[in-house]
Parts: structure tokens; sequence; C-alpha cells
């Protein structure tokens, strides 16, 4: 053992030899280049090739405090962590729906419900059925006159009746007939005009009931005012809010502009309001109007 440390001084100087299992000696910092072989018959050491190293496993360093000190060890099968999920809120009572799909719901919301139709007991059906045969016959005799008049009387029926009409007449082949109908619908007071455009509007004839109302706000501007007065005054605000929307759709901004003389204080920002329904620029033409006209719009 002497004779190592000899020649370990001589051949590493001051570098600490180990010998290994085999008899060939071994750096006890780690693998090195060469080790040296079994001394020579001259006293020299041979150096003899070392094994070529094995490759250690790159480690995986964590980049983050949760695994600070793990750096220099083997690597770790961490299990992945679930998320934590947050209970949903709980849903409110009256919650309000946000954001521009929404736009003008709350609004909507306050608005009273859209117009519901009205049943017909079996009487008021074959009533019905029973004047159309009467109107086939008049047109079927050349009596035209009676058959004018006729129509002017079933403007009159209840509201809850003109659809049923209008299928019974179309039935019966007297599309004609159920113009002339609408037309002298028209000339129906606003209330009565606006309840016969709602039972069109609730089983599918909306056209029909926006004709009826087209027709019926050509009457005099002032006389839409009251009417809309009168609307208000009885709490029907959707009926009001109907006849003034077709109102300036129909009209010209300085007509409707002169609809507002019988209370300019309620009857601007309803007609205002309506406007636009239609569009910015049909509100802007009005608030130009009513400025001309003297109104503070």
């Amino acid at each position: 053992m002497g004779d190592v440390h000899d020649l370990r001084a001589g051949y590493r100087g001051a570098d600490e030899v180990a010998v290994g299992p085999t008899g060939g000696a071994e750096d006890a910092g780690g693998p090195a280049d060469a080790v040296p072989g079994p001394p020579s018959v001259s006293g020299e050491v041979t150096p003899v090739p070392a094994p070529a190293p094995v490759p250690k496993q790159r480690k995986r360093r964590r980049g983050s405090a949760r695994f600070a000190g793990l750096a220099e060890e083997e690597d770790v099968v961490v299990p992945p962590v679930a998320e934590p999920v947050a209970p949903a809120p709980a849903a409110s009572a009256r919650r309000t729906p946000r954001g521009a799909r929404f736009a003008g719901a709350a609004e909507r919301a306050e608005r009273p419900s859209e117009p519901q139709r009205e049943p017909l007991d079996a009487a008021a059906r074959r009533e019905t059925v029973e004047v159309v045969e009467r109107l086939v016959r008049l047109r079927g005799d050349g009596r035209s006159g009676e058959a004018h008049a006729l129509l002017v009387e079933l403007a009159y029926w209840p509201a809850a009746r003109i659809p049923l009409l209008a299928a019974e007449l179309q039935r019966a082949g007297l599309t004609a007939d159920w113009t002339t109908l609408l037309w002298e619908a028209a000339s129906l007071p606003a209330d009565r005009l606006v309840e016969a455009a709602d039972a069109l509007a609730a089983v599918g004839r909306t056209a029909d009931g926006e004709q009826i109302l087209r027709q019926g706000v050509a009457r005099p501007a002032a006389e839409i005012g009251q009417s809309v007065l009168g609307l208000v005054a009885e709490g029907r605000r959707r009926e009001a809010r109907a006849l003034l929307d077709a109102y300036v759709r129909v009209r010209t901004p300085e007509e409707a502009a002169r609809s507002v003389g019988p209370d300019p204080q309620a009857l601007v920002p309803l007609l205002l309001d309506a406007a636009r329904t239609v569009s910015e620029e049909r509100r802007w033409d009005l608030v130009h109007a009513l400025r001309v006209a003297g109104f503070t719009a």
C-alpha cells in the first residue's frame, strides 16, 4: 500500500487516490478522463482509458417557489393539482340581463304584456259564419250597396271577432270585401282602432293590424293628440304607444309636431319616444320640427 502512495505522489501530486475493487486507481472526486494502470517495470504508471461515462439523465427543474430545493434531486412525478372551482353565485330573484345582447330588456320588462287572443264562444262563431253567408248572397244577387253597408256594420263588431271575419271572408273568396272592411275599420275611435290591430296581431295577422293603424292615423293631427291623451288617462300606455308609433312612421315630422297642441308638456316626450323607435334620424327631424313650431323638445 505504501508503494501505491509513492506512485500517487509522483504521478498526480497532491491528488488523493483510492484503490478500486479491481486493483485500479480511481479519483475520489469523481470519474476522470484516464486512471493510472498498474505500475510498469520501469516504475512508471501507464494510463489506461476510462470507460465511457454514462450520461446523466437531465433533471427537470421546477421554476416556481413550490418546487424550490428539488433541482438536484431525482425527477419526481407530481400529480396534477385540480384547480379550485368557485361555487356558482346564487341566482338573484330579479336578475337584470346586461350586455348588448339584452339592450332594452329592462325597458321591455316594464311594458305591459303583448296583446292576447280573446276566446270566442260557439254563438259568436256561428253568427260570424252566418253573416258571411249573407254577404255571399248579396254579392251573388248584385246588391253591392247592401253588401257595403253590411261591411261598415261589421267593422264596428267587437275586436275579438275581426280575425274570425277575416278568415271566413277569405274562405268564401271575398278577399276584396276583407280589404274594404279594413278600410272601414280605420275610421274607428282610437281605442277601438288599436284593439282591432291588437286582435289581428294576436293571431299572426300583423300586416293587417299595421295596415289598420296606418290608415287610422290619417285623421287630423289634433285628433291624434287628443286620442293619445285619452288612452294615457285610462292607463293604456301601450295602446297610446302603438298609435304614436304608427303616426310618426306615416306622417311627416311637421305634421307630427302639430299633434302636440292639446298638451305639449305631456305629448312631446311621448312623441319623441315614438320617433326614437323608428330611428335616431327621425327623432332629430321631429326635434327640429317641434322647435320651428315653437315647442321646446
